[in-house]
């Protein structure tokens, strides 16, 4: 590599990456809009406890493979786990184009789950250790830019499934990530650079039994704080992923083609505008108050409170992209100061298994919540349902308030 192309090619890196996150979302979310079309083919999807299920599944394997996920990422290969991890969730997407029973998209959802638990932390590891010092945060940035504009496209999911078909717009996507895993194998590089400093800053954490460090975790009170309102956050955050086109084609009386793209576009943007505001005011405030980095985080809690109650309850398409993009500005605060603030509280170490064990919890929470809307929009109360959230967020606010005091920025 010559050095002009070594010079730029951590961005490179940004910008390959990104497009993987841009898949990961994309191939997750879109089957939130095409359910009435996958419906026609596979009756048991007419119901929305039978479709709560099926978006549950993939929660609840995420959530079991996530507190491993920063350990395999440490000890094998970041490049080749995140292509792998890339095809198996596009060959997965590709497949689930040929279901023909509700039997086969749950053990196929079930996989993606596997799968896509092993990229976030492969990773964001592979670009912190090409980004450093002041370029570090905005390259991580820009790759969760990614994340949320998959998250956007997948809400015209429904609008694909009617042009083409359910079944060749999962194709067709499939394709697309295995051919792009194939790019990645001759263009991604691993930063063997760090290798050295790696080895010798891992020595003593290789004496360190993997339940040694789990014991240091749980007996940090601050963690239990951290685990609870990120876990509380972390419903309504996966409520709006799965639920709300569903929501918001019902209040609305629009069809999915519409209610997706509103839905999933609205939070999106909302909440990337949230991280550009809630990154550099953190940043900042934490200078002047070691608590700076929670208080930004609890204003985006605070502004989702309202939000869920204005999304559950309000009425009329003005209504509904105003609670939209209150909820996503608030959301994208409290997202982005999740792991500054656990840094304050856990030692290097430790952060990204304490971060696996928080993803697990958030998502587990986010399974349950996601089934027990589908038997609420059954019963008619889906709307109630996003209200009730809002109080649940609240008592996350207060927990995290009162509890949390850090004495650093970087604890040791």
């Amino acid at each position: 590599m010559n050095k002009k192309l070594e010079k730029i090619y951590p961005w490179i890196v940004v910008a390959l990456l990104w497009v993987v996150a841009l898949l990961n979302y994309m191939d997750r979310q879109m089957l939130s809009t095409m359910r009435e079309y996958i419906a026609q083919d596979i009756s048991q999807l007419q119901s929305a406890e039978a479709f709560g299920v099926l978006m549950g599944i993939f929660l609840w394997i995420y959530a079991i493979v996530s507190p491993f996920a920063g350990t395999v990422a440490d000890r094998l290969s970041r490049k080749w786990l995140i292509v792998g991890s890339l095809a198996v969730w596009s060959i997965v997407t590709l497949l689930m184009g040929y279901c023909t029973t509700f039997s086969q998209l749950k053990w196929l959802r079930g996989l993606m789950g596997i799968s896509e638990a092993l990229y976030i932390p492969s990773s964001l590891s592979l670009i912190a250790d090409y980004h450093s010092g002041k370029s570090r945060s905005l390259a991580v940035g820009i790759h969760m830019t990614g994340l949320y504009l998959g998250q956007a496209m997948g809400g015209f999911g429904a609008n694909l499934a009617s042009a083409l078909s359910w079944q060749q717009t999962f194709h067709w996507f499939g394709i697309i990530g295995v051919a792009y895993a194939v790019i990645l194998v001759f263009c991604l590089k691993e930063n063997r650079k760090a290798a050295p400093k790696e080895q010798v800053a891992a020595t003593p954490v290789k004496k360190e039994s993997i339940w040694k460090s789990f014991a240091l975790i749980f007996s940090n009170i601050a963690f239990w704080a951290i685990l609870f309102f990120f876990a509380s956050s972390s419903m309504p955050g996966w409520a709006t992923k799965n639920w709300l086109p569903t929501l918001f084609q019902g209040s609305l009386n629009i069809p999915m083609e519409q209610a997706g793209p509103i839905a999933t576009i609205t939070i999106a943007a909302a909440s990337l505008l949230g991280v550009l505001i809630g990154g550099p005011l953190s940043d900042r405030w934490v200078k002047k108050n070691l608590k700076g980095r929670v208080y930004t985080s609890a204003i985006g809690l605070t502004m989702m409170i309202p939000a869920l109650v204005l999304i559950g309850l309000g009425s009329g398409l003005a209504a509904a992209v105003a609670a939209g993009v209150l909820f996503g500005v608030g959301y994208g605060m409290f997202d982005t100061n999740n792991m500054p603030i656990l840094c304050q509280f856990v030692p290097g170490r430790l952060r990204a298994t304490a971060y696996g064990f928080m993803n697990t919890v958030g998502v587990a929470m986010g399974a349950v919540c996601t089934q027990v809307l589908g038997r609420m929009q059954d019963g008619g109360h889906l709307g109630a349902a996003f209200a009730v959230l809002g109080v649940v967020t609240a008592l996350a606010l207060l927990v995290q308030l009162t509890v949390l005091r850090p004495t650093t920025d970087d604890m040791q």
